[in-house]
């Protein structure tokens, strides 16, 4: 894990996504510590892009949805849902000159289900070139 505490990631996850219980949730605050903050949702496709998008205006650099593996969604679209959603809020915020990739989602298979924490791991590494978001002030903190 690289240092990087310039950075503050809001990862929105389906409470249906493999470790993703109280304690894995904790561990990972924990390792990470300020730099992440996770919001547990019962289905990913609940996620409106006014989450996401309040995300980037308050606290977060980044900010991405983590859904149940494909097929696996206890309520049937959850992941389409959850999927378009994401493009919405992505094309919101490049239409104001952020980039696209400050929004994101991490979609796993259900042959091979991705671990929370393994997804959190890939997206910190696949966001590590981001910048601080301009939005955020955070010298004057």
């Amino acid at each position: 894990m690289k240092n990087r505490q310039w950075h503050t990631l809001a990862f929105f996850y389906c409470q249906n996504v493999p470790g993703s219980s109280e304690l894995d949730r904790q561990a990972l605050e924990k390792r990470y510590g300020s730099c992440i903050r996770l919001f547990p949702v019962p289905c990913s496709g609940r996620v409106e892009p006014i989450h996401l998008l309040r995300a980037l205006e308050e606290f977060a650099d980044i900010a991405y949805v983590i859904t149940c593996p494909e097929g696996s969604c206890r309520y049937f679209e959850g992941n389409r849902r959850a999927k378009k959603r994401v493009e919405r809020a992505r094309a919101i915020i490049a239409s104001i000159g952020l980039e696209a990739e400050r929004l994101g989602i991490m979609v796993s298979s259900e042959k091979a289900p991705k671990e929370l924490s393994t997804a959190v791991e890939e997206v910190y590494e696949r966001t590590y070139h981001i910048k601080p978001s301009p939005v955020l002030n955070k010298s004057a903190a």
